[in-house]
């Protein structure tokens, strides 16, 4: 029976099992043999990344011709404006082309690990969260997204990948799962992440306070549920 493993990756983590430089690597935590990475997360990156013995699952788990959806927290420099949501939503022009229209709300601070060493902080300019979906895996492609749009990512974490979320999972943990049979089409796309929101109930996990306040600070709106 083929593997699926859930892999909540560190900061500074790189998504191979092998590095010249003496990085960090999927070695450090995984011990499972013979499995590999279903797409890729960036060094600088954490969150959800899956890891199959399968070939053909893989494949499928990772070509962007299933369009399989990612949702990411974004930690943005700025009050992010209801304007550059709007933008992200309706896509954005990138150097290697347009962005897909993508899923994109405003949140509260989130409960989370802290992350080391923390994010670089700049005396009077505030920072804000964002809940992005996307469909599409250009490199970078959510920390280009809204350096686009006007407020750059400093902190970025991705919390499920299509049915498949964080749930629980705390940086270095890992479970395995019952893997689906590959099958063409676009199918996963079609269904929710479940417990995309428990990064909140992540142990040790707190509420991130590098965001300072800034006068005349728009309100904010708690986030709903999300409509597909």
């Amino acid at each position: 029976m083929s593997q699926l493993i859930l892999f909540n990756k560190p900061f500074q983590v790189l998504t191979q099992f092998t590095d010249d430089q003496g990085r960090k690597t999927l070695a450090d935590y995984i011990r499972q043999k013979d499995v590999y990475a279903a797409g890729r997360l960036d060094y600088d990156s954490e969150g959800l990344l899956l890891l199959t013995d399968d070939g053909a699952l893989q494949h499928q788990l990772s070509h962007p011709r299933h369009k399989m959806e990612k949702t990411y927290l974004a930690q943005v420099e700025g009050d992010v404006s209801e304007t550059a949501l709007v933008a992200l939503r309706r896509g954005v022009e990138l150097k290697d082309g347009m962005t897909a229209p993508a899923k994109a709300e405003r949140i509260e601070d989130p409960a989370l690990w802290p992350r080391n060493p923390p994010i670089r902080q700049r005396a009077q300019i505030p920072t804000s969260w964002i809940r992005l979906s996307i469909t599409e895996g250009k490199n970078r492609q959510v920390r280009r997204m809204t350096a686009a749009v006007g407020f750059p990512t400093l902190r970025l974490i991705r919390i499920a990948i299509g049915p498949w979320s964080l749930d629980g999972l705390a940086p270095g943990q890992s479970r395995s799962v019952t893997a689906p049979k590959p099958a063409a089409g676009a199918g996963a796309r079609s269904a929710p992440a479940r417990n995309a929101g428990a990064i909140q109930r992540l142990p040790g996990a707190r509420p991130d306070n590098s965001r300072r306040k800034s006068t005349g600070a728009t309100a904010r709106k708690k986030p709903g549920r999300r409509s597909r």
